[in-house]
């Protein structure tokens, strides 16, 4: 779930109204997610290739690394905060809101139960705002008593999670689905660390995978059951996972 935001702010500037950015989030814009530390992140340059990359798409401007970076940096010491959870997001005309909040905790996510959903995201290379499928089956598999919900097509074939990357463990290398999706900063710092692959992942071959894990900017958590498909929470491979992501440098700001 997402922390509120202790601070936001629009192109530099302090909001006066945080209810700004509820507005702001119903309109048409895309952004990123980072957890900082001491002023640093992970990735930092695969956020803002992102940035850029989605904002020359939907409004044909770039969106320079050095502007971001300062209004991140900004937003940070006008918080009194060196550890947080912050967000960029990207508008029409090209405006910037960021905002602060608490940090993640440190360390690996809580076991996941999903349960598959028949919906793939519209565009889902970019990470955009009003994603009221996807929030609207993650909702209705929490009710349920899950923790996440794994998106599929009508043929069965599971793309990511409605906040997550997905991927499975066959015993040799790590699967990451093949199918269209956004693809996270963690997923693609472990994807080039990790011996990986992408290919067709369903839902009836669930079985035939050993372990399960699902990423995001806030965590990597093992994976202990996909509908009536259970795993073992595979500590060796976890213990891969997180020492790669660990030794990810972290950027300055």
């Amino acid at each position: 779930m997402t922390t509120p935001p202790e601070h936001i702010e629009i192109d530099g500037v302090p909001a006066a109204d945080p209810g700004l950015l509820a507005a702001l989030m119903s309109g048409f814009g895309h952004f990123t997610a980072m957890q900082v530390r001491d002023g640093r992140v992970k990735g930092l340059g695969l956020h803002l290739a992102r940035l850029d990359r989605s904002t020359r798409e939907l409004f044909g401007r770039d969106l320079e690394g050095k502007r971001v970076r300062a209004l991140i940096a900004g937003a940070l010491e006008a918080a009194g905060r060196r550890d947080a959870s912050a967000r960029v997001y990207v508008y029409p005309g090209v405006r910037v809101a960021v905002t602060v909040a608490a940090p993640a905790p440190d360390g690996p996510g809580a076991p996941q139960r999903l349960t598959t959903v028949e919906y793939w995201r519209p565009a889902p290379h970019i990470k955009h705002l009003g994603g009221f499928g996807q929030s609207y089956h993650r909702e209705a598999a929490v009710r349920a008593g899950y923790d996440e919900a794994a998106l599929t097509s009508p043929s069965g074939e599971i793309a990511e999670g409605a906040i997550t990357n997905i991927a499975f463990w066959d015993g040799t290398s790590l699967v990451w689905p093949s199918a269209p999706c956004l693809e996270g900063i963690t997923m693609s710092l472990l994807e080039t660390r990790l011996g990986s692959v992408r290919r067709p992942v369903t839902r009836a071959g669930l079985s035939g995978y050993r372990a399960a894990l699902v990423t995001n900017s806030r965590s990597i958590a093992p994976v202990t059951s996909i509908d009536e498909v259970t795993y073992g929470v595979d500590e060796e491979l976890m213990g891969r996972v997180l020492a790669a992501y660990d030794a990810v440098e972290w950027d300055a700001l």
